[in-house]
């Protein structure tokens, strides 16, 4: 099944080289603020709030009497949006066949106030999301987990004498080398050669140089591999077994696409770092699970949820999404699993006023099912959350959304239709076979700011670049439109 792109490795990131640019140019611009405004001073101009008045006008000269100031002129009123406007623009290009007998689409203000709602299909106003899912999977994880939460992976003394456990914390960036100076993948993740030579560390000063070596992936239970999803994908590389310990998410760079027990592998990876780290390891690795009161040796943190969110959705992570999803189980206590992380991404999204309508019915927290269903204005309405400055914590749902034609997942999209609407909207994808999706938020030349959603699911599998060039030309169309 085709998916979005963006899910290919290695991810980069789309920071990497302009922020030491903006830093500098950041830095500039406060040095000559600073020259411009303390350099006067420090050289006695106008240290008193009268110089003015001491400074007494040239002699022969008739100056003119100051006159009452006319009256400031009233502000200009807000524009709002025009629904007929927005209609008229939107209809034509909705009608492009390549998008097959079933496209609905809606677009809604920055207040989440629906403006319109259009398509070939009104009477079946859900369709399949695909990756646009993320976005409520996000949203429940920042505002269930919190921005600045980490993942923790550790190192436990075992049950038995000269036993150790590697102990998975749910870590989705969890790798097994650690970052290169030339190396820019971005978030930053925990690596298990240097979790190694801490633990080694650790185990020196203790006078152990020989250990057994365990493994604990208990932190998640129930089924590795979604019942809903395609079989297929898995072995395709789309998902891998979702577990609380694994190295690369199952993605060795060398053998299979995906490993058929990630924690197991995880585990070996770190008996080799501890070898090599000067650690002899008896035996292989097996599965344990460490005592709730085991004295931790050594550990490392993963990155910050709203990092690991801005990955997410700038990448279309498949298997990181998941484990935000299992995590805000865990957390909302309905149980780290494929349902239980559901039922807590319901119970929060609940909490923040978003209920789930008729027509949704959602089965991962990738998007991967092809038998979940959203109505755009679902999606809308996470989208109104995120753009709110009511909830901060919500914002990099919105700030991580490649940019149209520019970054992530769209760096090489919206080259057909308005020039204008290149730059102007930022969105996440939805991509797999017969269905395509965008669902983000446009600026308009005329300052508005509409958030949007599109899906078309019942694509021709031959129709699909044309499908994905019919969206683009949807999206810059209402990105590039005065309507006003």
């Amino acid at each position: 099944m085709a998916r979005d792109a963006s899910s290919a490795r290695p991810r980069r990131s789309r920071w990497a080289v302009w922020t030491p640019v903006l830093l500098v140019l950041v830095l500039l611009a406060s040095a000559f603020a600073s020259f411009q405004y303390d350099v006067p001073r420090r050289l006695g101009w106008g240290d008193r709030a009268d110089d003015v008045a001491l400074v007494a006008p040239p002699t022969g000269v008739d100056l003119p009497t100051m006159g009452a100031p006319a009256p400031v002129a009233a502000p200009l009123v807000a524009t709002t949006p025009d629904p007929a406007s927005i209609r008229a623009v939107l209809a034509p290009v909705l009608r492009d066949p390549d998008l097959g007998r079933h496209v609905v689409m809606a677009v809604a203000d920055a207040g989440g106030n629906v403006l319109f709602r259009g398509g070939t299909s009104p009477a079946s106003p859900s369709a399949v999301p695909a990756s646009t899912t993320k976005l409520l999977t996000a949203a429940a994880a920042l505002e269930s987990l919190g921005p600045a939460t980490r993942f923790r992976t550790s190192v436990v003394e075992g049950a038995a004498a000269g036993e150790i456990v590697l102990v998975g914390g749910g870590d989705p960036y969890l790798t097994d080398d650690p970052l290169t100076d030339e190396d820019t993948e971005r978030p930053a993740p925990a690596d298990l050669r240097t979790l190694a030579r801490k633990t080694a560390a650790a185990l020196a000063a203790k006078g152990t140089t020989r250990v057994r070596l365990g493994f604990d992936d208990s932190l998640f239970s129930g089924a590795r591999v979604n019942p809903r999803w395609d079989p297929t994908d898995v072995g395709a590389g789309y998902a891998a077994p979702i577990t609380a310990l694994w190295s690369d998410q199952g993605h060795p760079e060398d053998g299979p696409v995906t490993v058929d027990d990630p924690s197991l592998h995880a585990a070996q990876l770190f008996a080799s770092a501890l070898r090599a780290a000067g650690v002899q390891v008896a035996g292989a690795p097996r599965r344990t699970t460490a005592g709730a009161q085991a004295a931790e040796l050594a550990g490392l943190d993963s990155a910050r949820v709203d990092q690991i969110v801005d990955e997410v959705l700038a990448a279309s992570d498949n298997e990181g999404a998941e484990v935000l999803a299992f995590q805000v189980g865990l957390k909302e206590g309905t149980g780290a699993s494929f349902s239980g992380g559901l039922q807590g991404m319901r119970a929060v999204l609940a909490r923040l006023g978003v209920q789930l309508q008729a027509g949704d019915r959602v089965f991962d927290g990738s998007g991967l099912s092809p038998a979940t269903r959203l109505t755009p204005d679902t999606l809308i309405h996470v989208l109104s959350l995120a753009v709110d400055p009511a909830h901060p914590g919500l914002r990099t749902v919105a700030t991580a959304l490649p940019v149209a034609g520019f970054t992530g997942s769209l760096a090489e999209r919206f080259e057909d239709g308005p020039v204008a609407g290149r730059g102007r909207a930022a969105a996440k994808t939805g991509t797999l076979t017969g269905v395509h999706s965008l669902a983000g938020v446009a600026t308009t030349p005329d300052g508005e700011t509409l958030l949007f959603a599109v899906m078309a699911d019942r694509v021709k599998p031959e129709k699909a670049l044309d499908a994905r060039q019919a969206l683009d030309v949807i999206v810059s169309t209402l990105a590039s439109c005065i309507c006003s």
